[in-house]
């Protein structure tokens, strides 16, 4: 006579193997595996963060108020510009900050030497060794409309026109 006492045991222990590779596949699948395709990831972080920052820093503070980017390069004032970005650059609500470094340039147009496209170190890189090359670096830029006559506005002349602002940040 053929008795069905078996099936119970046989139907436990698929189910238990069906548990034992559900948990399996959860485990690998969430075990995070760092591959050269996802290096790209952290610089596309740092480079939306220099980008959200060269946006902050152009966007006047109220109706009418003042721009912080024009008037960092309209005084020609570099290590303020360096120090502002940076500062803002490591705003957080609670933890270290981040070791960023920075350089930056304004490419302009120089028409007293035959409408010359010129680049002028706005922020020149640190001499600490931070900067060895192999760094992964990433590049921000803004466009930035000067205005014509305004104060000290060496070395890109008097008269009214947009300058690009490039930002070379990286993490130490």
């Amino acid at each position: 006579m053929v008795s069905d006492a078996g099936q119970l045991y046989t139907m436990e222990g698929v189910a238990a193997g069906i548990i034992m590779l559900l948990t399996a596949y959860i485990v690998v699948s969430t075990t995070s595996i760092y591959t050269t395709g996802d290096t790209h990831i952290p610089d596309m972080q740092l480079e939306q963060l220099g980008s959200d920052v060269l946006a902050m820093m152009d966007t006047p503070n109220s109706v009418g108020g003042k721009n912080q980017l024009v008037e960092f390069v309209n005084e020609n004032s570099g290590n303020d510009f360096k120090e502002t970005f940076l500062k803002y650059c490591n705003a957080r609500t609670s933890g270290d900050d981040d070791n960023l470094h920075m350089s930056a340039n304004v490419t302009y147009r120089d028409v007293s030497h035959g409408n010359e496209i010129k680049e002028h170190q706005f922020v020149k890189p640190p001499n600490d060794g931070s900067w060895t090359g192999r760094e992964s670096a990433v590049r921000v830029t803004r466009w930035v409309q000067l205005d014509q006559n305004s104060p000290s506005r060496d070395p890109y002349g008097s008269r009214a026109q947009a300058v690009l602002v490039e930002v070379l940040l990286w993490r130490a």
